[in-house]
């Protein structure tokens, strides 16, 4: 019995060290990989089979056709792949060998060329745009209307917080617990004086001169990494007054520190920002501001945050390799998020490209002497 309630804690430890979410996904592609194997008639662990790499080849095929994917219609080369993943992990997580590699470890030639053959007929990805300023503007002066609610308030201010942070929706909306900020991950200073959120008087928390996330389970962050804003100038569009805002909310809610960030009280009922709830209200503005800034509603979603941030950083001239680093992007993959359709990173090229392309180059042992 020791030995089972053992094991059954390791099992939990290894879910534990993967957000909540890919953990149940990973649960829901092993199923989908079980009753495959039933339609089949055979083991889903494999024990009689030599050679299981086509078996998982046909599941491959069958899930980037939609017949066993739970949307029933084509996905992408990635969706396959981590539907692949989780298979193989789950057999590893037993002990035994991860199926979809070879015999010195690397995943094994036939199933790359499947992955790469589905990954050349995806189509292109769909980028969600970036948010321009203008945009959170409009939301925010929407909500702190006179018609404003907690709820509108509470939207608005975490649109903020996400833009001027750089944050994944799962980090700054309310539904996923494991990942969002809470209460106990905010600091406050004013200069170097750091406030008891929970104790100092409102004043001080609205006088605070910056403000501090620390990444303790976002999926995105070293752990106890810490990203400081200071104020931005603006009294409603501010980084640091937004979070003050949420902190008295919450405080007069008696919330504890466990609290999401993305919570707001209504009456006496508690509720969480949604994903949804930030991608209808940035829509609602974009609808609203018309063509003028170049983008339709269809453009943005909650995701269009992130960008938002990163690309004013990149047309304020800030360092990339800052921009990583604030945005927690370990490789290039940032640049998918930043568009050069944003006027002032093309202003001005075309007149340096007419200056500067006038050049010579230094001759190859091929170009002749001139007597």
């Amino acid at each position: 019995m020791g030995i089972k309630v053992s094991l059954s804690a390791v099992r939990e430890a290894i879910r534990a060290g993967v957000v909540h979410a890919h953990a149940a996904a990973a649960d829901h592609h092993w199923q989908r990989w079980v009753d495959y194997c039933q339609s089949i008639h055979s083991d889903p662990w494999l024990y009689e089979i030599d050679d299981p790499v086509p078996i998982l080849q046909v599941f491959g095929a069958r899930y980037r056709d939609g017949r066993i994917a739970p949307c029933h219609r084509t996905v992408r080369s990635r969706t396959v792949e981590d539907a692949l993943r989780a298979v193989g992990q789950t057999f590893a997580r037993v002990g035994a060998q991860d199926i979809r590699k070879d015999a010195v470890g690397g995943i094994d030639f036939r199933i790359q060329r499947q992955l790469r053959s589905y990954a050349k007929a995806d189509p292109p990805p769909s980028r969600v745009k970036p948010i321009p300023i203008q945009v959170i503007h409009h939301v925010l002066a929407v909500a702190f209307c006179a018609a404003g609610t907690c709820g509108s308030k509470a939207i608005s201010d975490m649109i903020v917080i996400a833009f001027f942070f750089l944050l994944r929706p799962g980090e700054y909306t309310g539904t996923d617990t494991n990942n969002t900020f809470r209460l106990a991950d905010v600091q406050l200073f004013i200069g170097h004086r750091r406030l008891d959120i929970m104790q100092a008087p409102p004043e001080d928390i609205l006088a605070a001169t910056s403000a501090s996330l620390t990444f303790t389970t976002q999926k995105s962050g070293v752990r106890g990494e810490v990203v400081n804003h200071g104020r931005s100038g603006s009294l409603l569009a501010c980084p640091v007054l937004a979070i003050a805002r949420r902190v008295l909310h919450l405080r007069q809610n008696k919330a504890t520190q466990d609290t999401p960030l993305a919570t707001y009280y209504h009456g006496n009922r508690k509720h969480a920002v949604t994903a949804t709830n930030i991608s209808d209200a940035l829509k609602t503005s974009v609808r609203t501001l018309g063509p003028t800034l170049g983008l339709i509603a269809e453009d943005i979603s909650a995701r269009s945050l992130r960008a938002g941030g990163a690309m004013a950083l990149l047309c304020a001239q800030v360092d990339t390799n800052i921009i990583r680093l604030l945005g927690r992007w370990q490789s290039d993959v940032m640049m998918r998020y930043l568009h050069l359709q944003a006027q002032p990173i093309m202003r001005g090229f075309s007149r340096q490209m007419l200056v500067s392309g006038e050049y010579q180059l230094h001759p190859g042992q091929d170009v002749p002497v001139h007597n």
